[in-house]
C-alpha cells in the first residue's frame, strides 16, 4: 500500500507485509488506520502515521476482494472469493459473524451510513442487503446481465448505486429493492462506483480507460474524464466534494477537479 500527499502527488509511505497483491483498502473515520484486503486471504490494519502493521484478520478461505470500515470506526467487513462476507473486530482482530448467500465471489461490499446493514455485490450478478447485527440476509437485487464489481451505499442510506461488467450503472431503493435508474454511457465494464457526498452526483470509473460522472436524479451524464490509458479500477471522491482520485491498470493514480473534469495532478 502507498500513502500519499494529494496537494503535492507526493508518496508519504509504503506499507509492505501481505504476501500477494492488495485488493481494497478503507481508512478508518478517525483517518488514524487503514484496512487492506489481500489475494493471500488476509485483511491487515495499518497505522497511518507511522506505518507500522496493527493487526492481521485471518478466516477466508479464498482471497479477500474488498474491504469497508463501519462509521463507528470499531467494526470492519470484508467479501471474499469464497463467497462470504465476514464482519470483524477491528480492535481485537476477532471474527465476529460470516455471511453467506452469495453463490459466487464476492467482488464489493459497503456499509451503510447509519452502520446497521451492509450491501454486497457479486459474480452471480446479484446484489444483496444484510443485517450486521443478526447476520441475516435482507434482500436480493436482481437486473443487471453480469457480474457486479462495486457497489455503493447514499449518505442518506435510502439508495444504493452498481457498477458492473455489463457496461452500465444501476441506481437501487434499499428499503424496497426496486430499481430506479440504470445509468448508460460506459463502453466497457464498470469496476467502481462512488456517490458524492451530497449524494447529487456519482462517479464510475470503466474498463473504457475514462470516469463519468452522473446525475443521480436524472440518471444524466455529466461529464467524461479521460487520460488513463489503460482500465480504471478504482474511484474515490474526496470528503468536500471538489476533487476525485482514480486508479488505474496503467499503473497511475490520478487527482482531478470534479466541477471542470480537469486533471490536477498524476
Amino acid at each position: 500500500l502507498k500513502l500519499w500527499d494529494l496537494a503535492t502527488g507526493k508518496e508519504l509511505r509504503t506499507f509492505t507485509g501481505h504476501a500477494n497483491t492488495v485488493r481494497s483498502v478503507a481508512i478508518a473515520p478517525d483517518g488514524r488506520t487503514a484496512l487492506s484486503g489481500s489475494w493471500d486471504k488476509t485483511l491487515k490494519l495499518w497505522d497511518l502515521a507511522s506505518g507500522k502493521e496493527l493487526r492481521t484478520f485471518t478466516g477466508h478461505s479464498q482471497w479477500v476482494t474488498s474491504v469497508a470500515i463501519a462509521p463507528d470506526g470499531r467494526t470492519a467487513l470484508s467479501g471474499s472469493k469464497d463467497k462470504t462476507l465476514k464482519l470483524w473486530d477491528l480492535a481485537t482482530g476477532k471474527e465476529l459473524r460470516t455471511f453467506t448467500g452469495h453463490s459466487d465471489e464476492v467482488c464489493s461490499v459497503a456499509i451503510a451510513p447509519d452502520g446497521r446493514t451492509a450491501l454486497s455485490g457479486s459474480v452471480d450478478w446479484t446484489l444483496k442487503l444484510w443485517d450486521l447485527s443478526s447476520g441475516k440476509e435482507l434482500r436480493t437485487f436482481t437486473g443487471h446481465s453480469e457480474v457486479v464489481y462495486s457497489v455503493a451505499i447514499s449518505p442518506d442510506g435510502r439508495t444504493a448505486l452498481s457498477g458492473s461488467r455489463d457496461k452500465t450503472l444501476k441506481l437501487w431503493e434499499l428499503a424496497s429493492g426496486k430499481e430506479l435508474r440504470t445509468l448508460i454511457g460506459h463502453t466497457e465494464g464498470v469496476y467502481s462506483v462512488a456517490i458524492s457526498p451530497d449524494g447529487r452526483t456519482a462517479l464510475s470509473g470503466s474498463w473504457d480507460k475514462t470516469l463519468k460522472l452522473w446525475g443521480v436524479a436524472s440518471g444524466k451524464e455529466l461529464r467524461t474524464f479521460t487520460g488513463h490509458s489503460d482500465r480504471v479500477i478504482g474511484v474515490a471522491i474526496a470528503p468536500d466534494g471538489r476533487t476525485v482520485l482514480s486508479a488505474s491498470s496503467d499503473r497511475t493514480l490520478k487527482l482531478w477537479d470534479l466541477g471542470s473534469g480537469k486533471e490536477l495532478l498524476t
